[in-house]
Order: C-alpha cells, then structure tokens, then sequence
C-alpha cells in the first residue's frame, strides 16, 4: 500500500514521517528503510532505521532510475516491510507531473513485494490531479 503525507513546505511533513518511522518500529518484525534528500534526520531517526541519502548517489536523475534504486534496496534486504519517501519532489529531478506514474509504479512494488511505502509530497492537494484519490492520505494538511 502506497500512503501519502500532503502538505506545503514547513507543513510538518517531515516530523510526522519521523514520528511515524520511529513508531513502527514497534510494529513490524521486518526492516524500515528512510530515503531523505540529505544527512540532516539521521540522527532523529532510530538505529535500527536503514536511512538512505539521496544526495550520495546524485547520478540518479530521474523516476526511472529511482524505481530502480528502490528494487536494489529490495533486493538487498527481502525483509522490507515500510520504506518512507521524504520530500519526493526533492529527490533524482520527480516533478509534479511525474508523480502520477511514480505513485502508481510504487503501488505495484507495494503489492509484488508486500511492503508498504509512506511518500510525502510538498504539494497542496489542488495541485495534484485525481489520481491522488487512489491513495491513502494521512494527514489534514491536504
């Protein structure tokens, strides 16, 4: 399941998908992955959270890449059970009108793999299009 964190810049995205990462690490047996832009939350987050920086691998540059990036992930650990996606419009070059695609790719690892994905997007929802109703929003900043 692809569950989604909408909101504008400074919104509170990023706290709550902190909170959300350290939670659950309460509630699953498997691993939790926490792919960032940059360094900056490694230390908010738990040990026990795999964190990937993007900006150590800047030669990914688009969605295609990206997905790619996230099935070596799998790959590497087949006891995934959440990866979070913070700020994705941040990462490898993904605009707006790339997310419906993205979204819906995610949505079909999702399913293959049994692991769910929390995504924030720094968007308000009138900017995104229908599609967005595919998925489960999480917080009221929508």
């Amino acid at each position: 399941m692809v569950k989604l964190l909408i909101g504008h810049k400074g919104s509170g995205k990023t706290k709550t998908m902190i909170d959300m990462a350290n939670d659950s690490l309460n509630k699953v047996d498997g691993s939790v992955v926490f792919i960032n832009k940059n360094h900056r939350l490694m230390y908010e987050l738990k040990y026990r959270i795999r964190v990937v920086c993007m900006e150590d691998f800047e030669h990914i540059t688009n969605t295609d890449e990206y997905i790619g990036f996230i099935y070596g992930i799998i790959s590497q650990d087949h006891d995934i059970e959440i990866i979070f996606i913070d700020s994705i419009l941040r990462h490898a070059d993904v605009k707006i009108s790339d997310l419906e695609e993205f979204l819906e790719r995610l949505d079909n690892i999702s399913e293959r793999y049994e692991l769910d994905f929390v995504v924030s997007i720094s968007a308000d929802r009138e900017e995104l299009g229908d599609y967005i109703n595919n998925y489960k929003v999480l917080n009221a900043a929508e």
